[in-house]
């Protein structure tokens, strides 16, 4: 890579550590909470990534505001039930290999960190803790503080706190709505295949299959100035 500050900004589930499994279950339990159907799993897997106000209401277009937004609080609840009594990172770990990459990638000087999720603060916080990962991000936006992906207000926030150009930021994801977000932020897109999106419904600028090729790929979008 040439010696120009760089910034590789991480969605969260579906990317560095496998999450999908509890919050199908935490979404089921909100739904069923308030007296409704369950949402089929296939289903709640393909909204992952967005806030889950928006989720709902995508899981179950009738649902008034009112009632999306309670839902959205049974769903956080439940989720931090599991979260409290797993802990959170056996709740959600690590996809193997994630650490090393991260760690790789913090060793150079002119790379930065950066994490753009749906998840909430206080469940990233603990993620963070829990897996040891305090200090390694110069830059960790939520959905508790910005509009729902693939808005671009995250990346932006990003990119602020990096001092880092547009040009020189790559959004790595594993779902529709982190690539969406890439493109309206204007960087560049970089695509996971062991996430909750099939590798057809990303349109990133380059897709990686195995967790061990993310640095290659990483400096081949970033090697050059757009």
């Amino acid at each position: 890579m040439n010696d120009r500050l760089k910034l590789v900004i991480f969605d969260v589930d579906g990317t560095l550590v496998e999450g999908e499994q509890h919050i199908v279950t935490a979404m089921a339990q909100a739904f069923a909470a308030h007296g409704l159907p369950q949402p089929a799993p296939a289903d709640v897997r393909a909204v992952i990534g967005l806030s889950v106000e928006i989720a709902v209401s995508r899981l179950s277009p009738g649902l008034d505001e009112g009632t999306c937004a309670a839902i959205g609080r049974a769903y956080r609840e439940a989720y931090r039930d599991i979260r409290l009594t797993m802990g959170a990172a056996e709740m959600s770990p690590l996809f193997p290999g994630i650490r090393a990459v991260l760690d790789d990638l913090a060793a150079d000087p002119w790379t930065l960190l950066a994490i753009a999720t749906g998840k909430s603060r206080r469940g990233l916080d603990a993620l963070i803790e829990g897996h040891g990962l305090t200090g390694l991000f110069i830059s960790t936006q939520t959905a508790d503080e910005h509009p729902s992906k693939p808005h671009p207000a995250m990346i932006a926030a990003c990119l602020s706190d990096a001092g880092a150009e547009a040009g020189d930021a790559v959004m790595i994801g594993d779902t529709s709505y982190d690539m969406e977000m890439a493109r309206a932020a204007g960087v560049r897109s970089l695509g996971v295949t062991w996430g909750a999106h099939a590798a057809d419904r990303l349109a990133a600028d380059a897709l990686v299959h195995r967790v061990e090729d993310l640095p290659g790929a990483i400096g081949a979008l970033l090697g050059e100035p757009a």
